[in-house]
C-alpha cells in the first residue's frame, strides 16, 4: 500500500512540520539522555505500529552507537538485562503513556515513582513531552500510511540546528 498523502510536500503540512520539529528541538536540547529518547520513541512506535517511526528511531539510535542487542530487545525490555533501571522507568512511562485507553488509570503511581527516582524535573518534563510528541508523530504517519524503510540517519538534522 502506498502512502495516502505526502506530508513532506504539502504547504500546510510543511508549516505544521516545522512547528512540530521546533517542539522536538526542546526535547533534543534537554538533558534527557539521547539513548533514552531513542528507546522511548522506538517503544511507543512499536506499540502504535508506526513503520516510519520505527525505521527512523532504529536507524538514528544505531547511527548514534546503540547496540543491535538493545534495539532488538526494546519490544521485550521487561524480559531483558541490557537496560538500566532509569531506562526501564522511561520505557514503562512510554508504554503506559501510549496505552492510555488500555490502562484506565493512565500512568501508574508505581511507574511515576520510578521515573521520579531516576530523572530530575527537567528530564521528566522532556520525557513526558517526548511521549506525547512521539505518539502524535506515530498518528500522523499511520493515518497517511507513511511507510518505513526509506529513512536515512540525519535526514531531519537541519530541523534541530
Amino acid at each position: 500500500m502506498d502512502a495516502r498523502f505526502n506530508m513532506f510536500e504539502n504547504e500546510t503540512a510543511a508549516k505544521f512540520g516545522k512547528r512540530f520539529a521546533n517542539a522536538g528541538l526542546v526535547i533534543h536540547q534537554s538533558s534527557l539522555p539521547a539513548a533514552t529518547r531513542e528507546l522511548v520513541s522506538l517503544r511507543a512506535s512499536q506499540i502504535n505500529g508506526c513503520g516510519w517511526c520505527i525505521d527512523a528511531h532504529t536507524k538514528e539510535a544505531a547511527a548514534a552507537g546503540e547496540t543491535t542487542v538493545r534495539l532488538h530487545l526494546v519490544a521485550a525490555w521487561r524480559e531483558a538485562t541490557v537496560f538500566t533501571e532509569a531506562e526501564q522507568a522511561a520505557l514503562a512511562l512510554a508504554e503506559e503513556g501510549t496505552r492510555l485507553a488500555d490502562a484506565g488509570q493512565g500512568v501508574s503511581d508505581e511507574t511515576w515513582a520510578q521515573v521520579r527516582k531516576h530523572y530530575d524535573d527537567d528530564q521528566i518534563a522532556a520525557l513526558v513531552a517526548l511521549v506525547a510528541l512521539i505518539n502524535a508523530a506515530n498518528r500522523l504517519a499511520v493515518i497517511v500510511h507513511q511507510k518505513g524503510g526509506s529513512y536515512e540517519p540525519g535526514m531531519f538534522a537541519a530541523a534541530f540546528n
